[in-house]
């Protein structure tokens, strides 16, 4: 379990170098949560509807709701790192490049399969 409060306010100052690192992979999965958020709103108001009925929008909140999740998750694990850095303990794996990994594959095969049976039916 992850302990709460500040994790600046636990052990040593650690060298800046590896905070600063850790808060740039921190700003790194916010960007990428951000990039998911508009990928998904821009599926649903931008892209002409499929053939199969609110799937376009089942994929937009897809994306949506895996970049809420990638945006909830960096923060603990930016803040797991900060400890672990700042009381000398090795860095915790983190699930987040997996969840990350499976989702956005799933949502591309979704889509692919969405596109492949358009064009099979003579659709767009």
């Amino acid at each position: 379990m992850t302990p709460r409060g500040d994790p600046r306010e636990v052990g040593h100052e650690p060298d800046y170098r590896f905070s600063l690192a850790n808060e740039r992979t921190f700003l790194a999965w916010i960007r990428t949560s951000l990039a998911l958020v508009a990928g998904g709103v821009g599926l649903v108001q931008l892209l002409p509807p499929f053939r199969v009925p609110l799937a376009r929008e089942a994929l937009g909140i897809a994306l949506v709701l895996l970049g809420s999740a990638v945006a909830g998750t960096s923060y603990r694990s930016w803040a797991a790192n900060e400890r672990a850095l700042r009381t000398d303990q090795p860095l915790p794996t983190r699930r987040l490049p997996r969840l990350l990994a499976v989702g956005i594959s799933a949502v591309a095969l979704v889509a692919a399969g969405l596109v492949v049976a358009g064009a099979l039916a003579g659709g767009t």
